[in-house]
């Protein structure tokens, strides 16, 4: 049988913690690792929510790789069926859509805006922009007519004092002259991204590509692709880059050369946002492992002194240093177990009442979200506890050599 086990469990069982100095001691460290590991819980899952949630909101924009033009990112590119074919089959490719942009001016009697038009087909993954249609009702998109219909973002919308349902002009400079169209604002979407919301409207491929003068050719603005595996985009991303080299010499227009960039290179301003807040968790982390590490030494320094005729009776028993030090640090891991057991239990508690209540608002043209999200990873909470067990337990090494200087006859005349 272990004995420092067996008499740490007596003494944690039995109500040895109920002594006048100790058991406030015992109570305020216990509350201390409970805190700091509950912070630790709501401090991850913040982060782990913003990073997630921004992130497929970008994606939901840009998908996860971008297929643009070499010379001049922005200007059309020659994408044919061979070449959707080709990639669309790579290892790692989930799904490949070609968009076009135009840029046109929106104007209504009293006001007008600059947009940039998005024409998009049946093919391309419309999920991201049907979850967030706040109004009216998502368009059908077609690259074979068009259906005259644009899907408008909250803030061109209140801009321009539209709603669905509303038929609004656009004017498209081309080397023609001015094109006119009139729209039917079929839905109103509202993402919070104040960088895609503001600039872009969306409607047919045909019209795009029509208003651009591609009609007749294999020409667009890019293509976006969905990887299988988020995490293994840039050897995917890689792939992508080697095989348009090797498309890019059947082209026979130089300016016309395919290019490929990720996410993150095309809006780096955002991820290394994202990255910025790692710092701030391990800042919080830390802090919190030595708030619970102190109230742990505290506690057990106090329990020591307070049980000092205990030790003392021990040793004259034949009890060595050591088992006595691991018979404390035996109950000093009792106490931080039950303190992990009600940091997890306020911890995950706020993350579940903010998931489903959004109690905690913030201003979406700051932090692009109007509710803080929260993102529950259970390795992760596991990874914590188990993490502050064993190091709350490390640092109690050191304080526990005090009984070492604890003599046998002192100790029985100590009050």
């Amino acid at each position: 049988m272990n004995f420092p086990l067996f008499i740490a469990r007596r003494i944690y069982s039995e109500g040895g913690d109920n002594r006048k100095v100790s058991r406030p001691a015992i109570q305020i460290a216990t509350l201390g690792v409970a805190i700091g590991l509950a912070v630790m819980i709501v401090t991850v899952s913040i982060v782990l929510g913003f990073k997630h949630t921004i992130r497929d909101k970008v994606i939901g924009f840009g998908s996860h790789i971008q297929v643009e033009n070499l010379l001049a990112i922005g200007n059309q590119v020659e994408l044919s069926d061979s070449t959707m074919d080709i990639l669309s089959h790579m290892e790692g490719i989930d799904h490949v859509q070609r968009y076009a942009l135009a840029q046109g001016i929106l104007k209504t009697d009293s006001d007008f805006l600059g947009v940039i038009f998005k024409g998009i087909d049946e093919n391309y993954q419309t999920d991201f922009l049907r979850q967030h249609v706040i109004d009216g009702e998502m368009p059908v998109f077609s690259s074979k007519k068009s259906s005259n219909q644009v899907l408008a973002s909250k803030v061109t919308a209140d801009k321009l004092q539209l709603k669905a349902g509303d038929r609004v002009f656009a004017y498209f400079i081309t080397d023609g002259g001015v094109k006119a169209r009139k729209f039917t604002v079929t839905g109103i979407y509202q993402t919070n991204m104040t960088k895609f919301d503001q600039a872009l409207c969306f409607t047919d491929l045909y019209t795009a590509r029509n208003l651009n003068g591609w009609k007749d050719t294999d020409t667009y603005s890019g293509a976006e692709i969905t990887v299988t595996d988020f995490e293994m985009l840039n050897p995917i991303a890689y792939d992508v880059a080697q095989q348009l080299k090797f498309i890019n010499v059947n082209i026979e227009e130089p300016t016309l050369t395919l290019a490929s960039k990720t996410i993150y290179e095309a809006y780096p301003q955002i991820f290394t946002w994202l990255q910025l807040l790692d710092i701030n968790v391990w800042i919080i982390l830390v802090l919190m492992v030595c708030v619970a590490g102190f109230t742990m030494i505290s506690g057990l320094l106090i329990i020591i002194l307070e049980r000092t005729q205990m030790i003392g009776i021990l040793k004259a028993l034949g009890a060595r240093n050591k088992t006595i030090r691991h018979t404390f640090l035996w109950f000093a891991a009792f106490i931080i177990g039950q303190g992990l057991l009600l940091g997890d239990i306020i911890g995950i508690g706020i993350v579940l009442a903010q998931q489903h209540f959004g109690i905690v608002t913030l201003d979406p043209a700051t932090y692009y979200v109007k509710e803080a999200p929260m993102e529950l990873n259970v390795p992760i909470v596991v990874a914590l506890n188990i993490a502050t067990l064993l190091i709350s337990v490390f640092v109690l090494i050191a304080p526990s050599y005090l009984i070492s200087f604890i003599h046998p006859a002192k100790s029985m005349r100590y009050e």
